[in-house]
């Protein structure tokens, strides 16, 4: 390969070959250590080195009964702690064989919308800091706060929310959370419109991220891709469609997919999704049924005292004693939800004790370890952080 001197003396160039060590920092890599084998630019090697923020969850799921543990398995994602939150209880209701009440369902697809588009705000907030926009950093953190006010108000937490529980879920809807989420949508639309200006039509994002990092349909489905990934490589798969759960069967709402399967695919599909989830929530606030948030198995456990001053009274159960150490039966479970990063599986055991005798979650995260490492090889060191931003990685999650 020649090149030009400053001269305009033609000389030969050889390209530089070497390793280079990228992380972990936070941030940046996001505590996953990246290293990658380059020929000039080129990477043409990468391995990935997780497991810096370990959780250890399934383990500790050993030691704790089934209560406690619904805090620990949010841990992971705790910016999508609703998903990690629903699909564990739906396996635990699946073995104690619990019918749970329809406004329950709705209260747990509302909260999960929610926490939808608060997770993909702070994703593409990563995302732009990566690749220098830091605008967006600050805009996709700021438009957050007004989606975790919503679910603070419903779930009392901020965090780890620990809303659904066995059998429904812990607080139910209030007239003022209603119009607070009405006007988060009136506020949320306008403000996409700007993103749209700012962000997706910025010429130096859309060199950042169209055809960087482009996995086929074939690819995806062949790496194990999941969620926004998936659906931006033109695989038209949801399990909110492909399996309905909570209320979703109840509702109307469209599965935004593209064919580029490039970085800026998978950022429009974000996009796009937190508009249906606006029109999921405009869905709920309208055809929610009235009834009881919690299952008639367990209401009637609570003392008729405690159920006039808590549950009437302020919207919000106080659970009954049943859950500190309750023993469901032998048996086994799998459930999956479409989380905010993708397909969410779990898989629990029961021995008869009031703790599992085995848990087992696989996360979105998780299977996009093996995707992001395809994605670099013969991509440009400078795309590394382009790619990485687009597939919305959270280290936590995968590790577990």
């Amino acid at each position: 390969m020649t090149s030009l001197d400053n001269y305009g003396m033609e000389v030969e160039v050889v390209p530089v070959q070497g390793e280079l060590n990228v992380g972990p920092q936070h941030p940046g890599s996001g505590h996953m250590r990246i290293l990658v084998k380059l020929n000039g630019d080129i990477v043409e090697d990468c391995e990935l080195d997780v497991g810096y923020v370990h959780r250890a969850v399934e383990k500790l799921g050993e030691n704790r009964n089934y209560m406690h543990l619904i805090p620990l398995v949010e841990r992971p994602a705790i910016l999508d702690s609703i998903h990690m939150n629903m699909g564990y209880v739906m396996a635990v209701e699946k073995i104690l064989n619990v019918d749970v009440p329809e406004r329950a369902l709705y209260l747990r697809s509302f909260a999960a919308e929610v926490n939808r588009i608060a997770s993909h705000l702070y994703g593409l907030g990563i995302l732009g800091i990566f690749i220098g926009h830091s605008t967006a950093f600050m805009w996709g953190f700021g438009d957050r706060e007004v989606w975790l006010q919503i679910l603070e108000a419903l779930t009392g937490a901020r965090v780890t929310n620990s809303y659904i529980i066995p059998g429904g879920v812990r607080r139910d809807l209030t007239p003022s959370i209603i119009e607070m989420t009405k006007k988060a949508i009136v506020y949320m639309r306008k403000k996409l419109k700007d993103w749209e200006k700012i962000f997706l039509k910025n010429p130096t994002i859309m060199d950042r991220l169209q055809n960087v990092g482009v996995m086929t349909r074939e690819q995806a489905i062949e790496w194990g891709a999941v969620g926004p990934n998936l659906r931006a490589s033109g695989v038209n798969f949801d399990v909110r469609k492909a399996e309905p759960y909570a209320a979703y069967s109840k509702l109307d709402f469209e599965i935004p997919v593209y064919k580029e399967g490039d970085g800026y695919a998978r950022t429009l599909v974000r996009f796009e999704e937190m508009e249906q989830s606006m029109r999921i929530l405009e869905q709920i606030i309208k055809d929610i049924p009235e009834g009881p948030i919690l299952a008639d198995r367990f209401l009637k456990q609570i003392p008729p005292i405690r159920m006039k001053k808590w549950v009437q009274g302020q919207g919000r159960i106080v659970l009954p004693g049943y859950y500190a150490s309750f023993r469901p039966p032998r048996g086994e479970a799998a459930t999956r939800v479409e989380a905010s990063r993708g397909e969410l599986f779990y898989y629990v055991v029961s021995d008869g004790s009031p703790k599992p005798y085995r848990l087992r979650m696989i996360t979105p995260s998780y299977r996009a370890i093996y995707v992001f490492k395809n994605l670099c090889k013969g991509a440009r060191y400078a795309d590394i952080v382009s790619i990485y931003g687009s597939l919305d990685y959270f280290p936590p999650e995968a590790d577990r």
